[in-house]
């Protein structure tokens, strides 16, 4: 009977346990809202108590739970006495039997005294709230009507939603809204910019914009440890980063050096940069860190890792976070649900992130978020055209994806290899050789040797009938990950090393004479290593191409772009003899192309832009341009646009070319030996005088159009002669 006592006695502390916590998040201002879409069954509305009710409350409970000790001490000493006479009577005692009460006790007796320090903080908050609430009120109550001045003509709706909806987030609470018209006005005029300042208000504080830290020159760094340091640990794509970077530690030193000698006594400016790293997260799934010892893409983490890298030898000011509660804490995220704006002015000149980061940020801003956004870089493998970016011309013409329609600047998304003058190119690095190592490869190198391209099983089903005729001519090597049985995609003829790291990966490439694709992964590091190696690297040609229209890796992501082989890259920037395209569904050419690169002799190549040398300058280039100076993206007024430049200075090295049936400016300049860049608008000379005169082109006055066709000439009746780009981001290269 007395242990059923017990029991019963343990449920009713687990009720008083339950209403405490409801109280306290009431009494603290985090009131549960009216019920909404998407809310928990238990959301319930309720008001918050007064000052003295809240302390009579909590004192209560104190009172109540310090009664429930004393019980629970009686009730537990006959639980024990009556087990240990039925213990005596068996011969041996039920020691385990004295430990739950004595936890109990010890449990509510945490309680009690946790309910006595609330108690006292919970006065502490409700004195200062009523004395600020007083000041308030005094004399006030007649001036907190919703102004009506054309300037801000959102205002009286903005509070009428907050009437009907300020405890839907506890951030409300926190910038001091208590229900009252004059905390609405206030939180809507000098937190948010809603409404009008109300002039009984002190503005000095609200008006007053915080002093610029003074400014600092940013000075090359060659010791990574700290770095290091910064970039944490626990996970495996992290040790998989941090180990790359401290092997190329040595490289990023000497491209300091060198960049350094380049620059000259020039001063640059040191930047706050913040780095997020979103599909590493939690909330995201991580799907990436228990993938890196199984044959996983490291692709996206080879190239964050030379982000960092690139960025602290810079010698820029870092902050790196993976998780949402660093970003919240960094970025001064106020409590709540993210309605609100940050609870101070961002700290960062910069925030590099991914399209998780962007999500993030995006839903725990507020309204910061869009003051902010042209801040961010968006690091974007494939790029996002603008017609996926525009949210309005997305949603009217069918480009809205999952991954589209943020309304950036198309130059924030920032993409691993240079597909398109829409966006800016990061790209990444590969390990470059010195003449000792290149003369070593050289002498070292086998004539009939091939890797094949592909770390999963899957990458090798259906390929036999190739391998066959490569078996016939190559030795062929593989690096497939297996745990205790060879994959049965791979051939018995190939040998597997399983999945290498990458010291003796590279290795092998230097012994390799092939290095061979079937198709996927697309557009990876791994093809530019090979060829810095030394390696020929063969891939298949894509007829028809691949795109988002007819392949499923594509769909979804923001960009309609065509791709002709595995890397377009490799394929239109490097060529042959380093890199061999061709119909893998044509036996005969294959074969041909394997016999012809047995006979081809190549050096070991690395393009500069891949070099460590040549990311520090291109990053150096975007961040002392892209932030500040005439080619900004964040404009004065704090808004976002295209990169503003003097006339001047546009006009002076543009040159204008005519095309036919909308052929975008991407597939004109690498025949013309010119770059497409949104810094040289569309000239609109009216009578078809200036530029367009010179190009043949005669108009009156240009029209402006949302399509992707313009701006541009047509000699259609029906349309136009001349147009001009309605929607300002929205341009087709």
């Amino acid at each position: 009977m007395v242990g059923f006592q017990l029991i019963a006695f343990r449920l009713f502390v687990l009720g008083i346990g339950f209403f405490s916590l409801c109280f306290l998040m009431t009494s603290l201002g985090g009131q549960f809202s009216a019920r909404r879409p998407g809310d928990s069954p238990f959301t319930i509305r309720t008001e918050v108590l007064g000052g003295p009710e809240s302390r009579g409350v909590l004192r209560k409970m104190s009172d109540l739970l310090e009664l429930m000790v004393k019980r629970m001490d009686t009730l537990a000493r006959l639980e024990n006495s009556s087990e240990l006479h039925r213990a005596a009577g068996n011969g041996h005692f039920a020691v385990d039997r004295f430990a739950p009460g004595a936890g109990l006790m010890e449990r509510i007796q945490a309680i009690a005294q946790n309910v006595s320090d609330i108690a006292v903080k919970v006065d502490q908050i409700l004195r200062h709230s009523l004395l600020l609430h007083s000041k308030v009120s005094e004399g006030r109550r007649d001036q907190c009507e919703a102004p009506s001045d054309p300037k801000f003509p959102d205002c009286s709706g903005k509070v009428e939603w907050m009437r009907a909806r300020w405890t839907s987030d506890p951030c409300y609470a926190f910038f001091g809204v208590d229900g009252t018209e004059c905390s609405f006005l206030i939180y809507l005029s000098e937190v948010e910019w809603f409404c009008p300042p109300l002039p009984w208000r002190n503005q000095t504080a609200t008006q007053t914009a915080p002093k610029p830290l003074p400014k600092v020159q940013a000075v090359f760094r060659s010791n990574l440890s700290h770095l290091l340091e910064l970039m944490g640990s626990g996970k495996e794509s992290l040790i998989f980063m941090k180990k790359r970077t401290k092997r190329l530690t040595a490289q990023w030193a000497l491209a300091a050096q060198r960049l350094a000698r380049k620059l000259g006594s020039a001063w640059r400016d040191q930047k706050q940069i913040l780095v997020h790293i979103g599909f590493l997260t939690e909330e995201s799934g991580d799907v990436f860190s228990p993938r890196v010892l199984k044959g996983g893409p490291l692709g996206e983490m080879v190239q964050w890792a030379d982000i960092l890298a690139t960025l602290y030898v810079l010698g820029h000011g870092l902050r790196i976070t993976v998780s949402l509660k660093e970003l919240q804490s960094n970025l001064g995220v106020p409590p709540g649900r993210g309605n609100c704006p940050l609870t101070m002015p961002l700290p960062f000149d910069l925030i590099y992130t991914d399209y998780h980061g962007l999500q993030q940020m995006k839903q725990h801003m507020g309204l910061s978020f869009k003051k902010y956004r042209c801040r961010i870089r968006v690091i974007d493998t494939f790029g996002t055209e603008p017609a996926y970016n525009h949210e309005e011309y997305a949603t009217l013409h069918g480009y809205r994806t999952n991954w589209g329609y943020w309304n950036l600047n198309p130059k924030q998304f920032m993409t691993m290899f240079p597909h398109t003058p829409d966006n800016s190119f990061m790209g990444f690095v590969s390990e470059e050789l010195n003449e000792t190592e290149k003369q070593l490869i050289r002498g070292g190198k086998a004539s009939n040797m091939a890797v094949v391209y592909g770390k999963e099983a899957s990458i090798w089903k259906g390929k036999e009938k190739f391998l066959g005729i490569l078996n016939k001519y190559m030795e062929i090597h593989g690096t497939v990950y297996y745990e205790s049985q060879r994959p049965p995609e791979v051939p018995a003829f190939v040998k597997n090393h399983g999945l290498l790291p990458q010291p003796e990966f590279q290795q092998l490439l230097r012994k390799a004479k092939l290095f061979i694709g079937f198709g996927f992964p697309y557009e990876g590091p791994a093809p530019l290593e090979a060829i810095a190696n030394g390696c020929v690297f063969l891939q298949s040609r894509f007829s028809p191409p691949h795109s988002s229209l007819n392949h499923e890796f594509f769909r979804g992501k923001p960009t309609s772009r065509e791709v002709f082989s595995q890397h377009p890259y490799a394929e239109n920037f490097i060529g042959k003899p380093h890199v061999w395209t061709v119909d893998y569904n044509n036996s005969e050419e294959f074969e041909a192309a394997i016999k012809a690169i047995m006979r081809t002799q190549v050096d070991p190549y690395l393009p500069y832009e891949y070099t460590c040398e040549g990311m520090l300058e291109r990053i150096h280039a975007y961040i002392q341009h892209q932030v500040g100076g005439p080619s900004a993206l964040c404009p004065r007024d704090g808004g976002w646009g295209l990169p503003q430049t003097p006339s001047d200075q546009r006009r002076g090295s543009s040159q204008l070319h005519c095309l036919g049936k909308l052929s975008p400016c991407r597939a004109l300049c690498p025949v013309n030996s010119c770059s497409c860049s949104s810094q040289f608008p569309f000239p609109a000379d009216a009578g078809g005088g200036g530029e367009l005169g010179d190009a043949g082109v005669s108009c009156s006055s240009p029209a402006p159009s949302p399509g992707l066709g313009a701006p541009g000439v047509t000699s259609s009746r029906a349309q136009p002669p001349t147009t001009t780009q309605k929607h300002g981001p929205l341009f087709l290269f």
